[in-house]
């Protein structure tokens, strides 16, 4: 339940605020006599509960992808919040000398201050004609 709430709260509270908000316009007398809410809020409850769930599967099964491979030894690529200008992407593979291990759900490296969530990654395959630098130390 935890992971629920950490992955989709925002989500929850966007389904909250159109539920309150198909319930306000649904009482109003000039929409269907004050009576629409009760074919209005059934529908945004489901149609919200439906996308909620679908894309907490969806992010679950990346997430378990994005683990197995880093666990296997394959490259992931996840999203950088730090920075939002240039290079808002970083690779993260087990094989560079990064010390990259993934702790829960988070990527985490001596190298950088902060943790990369396992839920805004995805599976990295690099280019076929792709010469990965020479490791250094």
């Amino acid at each position: 339940m935890g992971a629920f709430l950490e992955l989709e709260g925002g989500y929850l509270a966007i389904g909250v605020f159109a539920l309150i908000a198909a319930t306000y316009v649904g009482t109003r007398p000039f929409v269907g006599d004050g009576h629409a809410w009760k074919k209005t809020v059934p529908f945004v409850a489901i149609t919200m509960a439906g996308f909620i769930t679908a894309h907490y599967w969806v992010t679950t099964s990346r997430m378990a992808d994005v683990k197995y491979r880093f666990n296997q030894g394959g490259a992931v690529i996840c999203e950088s919040k730090a920075v939002r200008k240039v290079a808002q992407s970083i690779i993260i593979d087990p094989k560079n000398r990064q010390g990259w291990v993934i702790i829960g759900d988070l990527f985490h490296s001596p190298e950088y201050e902060r943790g990369f969530h396992s839920a805004r990654c995805l599976e990295y395959h690099y280019p076929a004609n792709y010469k990965k630098p020479p490791i250094t130390k």
